[in-house]
């Protein structure tokens, strides 16, 4: 007498209401518990695996699933026991349930590596601050490789074509089976290409590449800084059998000038000296440009540090378009050295100014106050005291 088959929700595990990606999950666990594969010694494991398949099956598809719920007999599934994973006798598997089942626990057939792309390329190019604010066009010399000229490219000796390698046939992966799951690594008899070259060029000794010294003139848009990097797609190493070529990355270093600064954002900077009377009483002054020179006015009681600005006289933007700007920053230049004549004039000047104190509002003072007040001491230790 036939054994009636249990319930498939309680096969699996799972709720009535379960949802497919919880059935799917339950079913992975238990076919791999159960597999007999992993279980060798366990002579239920296979009823135990087919019952999981079986009833996997008739969940695993809506309409089934809404068949078995409501009580009725589909695909060979009743009351009547167990013909076969979806209706199939014999128990075996259904198209789509081995399908997955190969790709859960094996992995699909992959196609060897037949083509490569080429490896990308860096060089360098020195360029003097001019050609970089302006733009130039330099040569470079990059050492490459590039597709055999006597095979081109196939690795096969002229007049011979490689073959299909006969251990993986094509694919370029050797599977090894370990029970449950399945080891994959590259074919050791073609090396992971799918093809065998019985008779090797021997020019490249079967590689479809030979060593070259290729020649590019490299285009530098105006505005490039120290550590750009400009890409020349396409012109890097040659692809193995006869993959595409990978690219070629031309990284700028720009002498440093002695008048310009170059800042992050792309403007130019400059260290401005002024005397101390153009600071006082404001002055119109040349200032270096990248094109010659022009004026700005300094105007009357600028300070140190302070920034002056010609827009769009910066280097061409490398992102966008139009310039920068140039920012000129002021540094009033004091004399170190005075002669008698200006030693009296600063003198005139300090009177003239009814000693005022800049330091006065660190101290809480008034800006006339408390210029001469304080009487510095020092005692034996070198300690400097005020009597205030």
């Amino acid at each position: 007498m036939a054994t009636a088959p249990r319930d498939f929700y309680e096969v699996l595990g799972v709720s009535k209401s379960a949802s497919q990606d919880e059935i799917k999950k339950a079913y992975r666990e238990l076919a791999r518990k159960w597999h007999p594969d992993r279980n060798p010694d366990d002579e239920g494991a296979e009823e135990r695996f087919k019952e999981i398949q079986q009833a996997y099956d008739a969940l695993s598809d809506p309409e089934k699933r809404k068949q078995y719920d409501a009580g009725g007999r589909f695909g060979g599934f009743g009351a009547g026991g167990f013909p076969g994973a979806g209706g199939v006798p014999g128990g075996g598997f259904t198209s789509d349930l081995g399908d997955i089942f190969s790709s859960f626990f094996r992995g699909g057939r992959q196609q060897g590596p037949r083509e490569q792309r080429g490896r990308d390329l860096e060089t360098e190019v020195r360029l003097s601050f001019d050609q970089a604010m302006h733009g130039t066009q330099i040569a470079v010399s990059v050492p490459t490789t590039g597709p055999c000229s006597t095979c081109h490219g196939s690795g096969a000796k002229p007049g011979t074509s490689p073959r299909t390698c006969p251990r993986c046939e094509g694919t370029g992966i050797d599977a090894q089976s370990q029970g449950l799951f399945s080891i994959s690594q590259p074919c050791p008899e073609c090396g992971g290409q799918g093809n065998v070259i019985d008779d090797p060029c021997p020019t490249c000794a079967g590689q479809g590449i030979t060593q070259e010294t290729k020649r590019y003139l490299v285009n530098i848009p105006a505005g490039v800084h120290d550590g750009s990097r400009i890409r020349l797609a396409g012109k890097g190493e040659s692809g193995y059998r006869g993959g595409p070529r990978g690219d070629l990355y031309v990284t700028t270093r720009v002498a440093p000038s002695p008048v310009f600064k170059q800042r992050p954002d792309g403007n130019l900077e400059v260290d401005l000296p002024v005397t101390v009377a153009e600071a006082i009483q404001g002055a119109t002054i040349e200032v270096p440009t990248l094109d010659g020179s022009k004026t700005i006015r300094i105007p009357p009681g600028t300070q140190h540090g302070s920034v002056q600005r010609l827009r769009g006289e910066g280097p061409a933007r490398t992102k966008g378009s139009g310039r920068g700007d140039i920012h000129y920053r002021i540094r009033i230049d004091v004399p170190k050295e005075l002669s008698d004549e200006q030693r009296e004039a600063v003198a005139k000047l300090a009177e003239a100014l009814n000693g005022q104190n800049p330091r006065a509002s660190l101290l809480g003072q008034t800006p006339t106050a408390g210029a001469s007040t304080a009487r510095e001491s020092s005692d034996s230790e070198g300690r400097v005291e005020s009597d205030g």
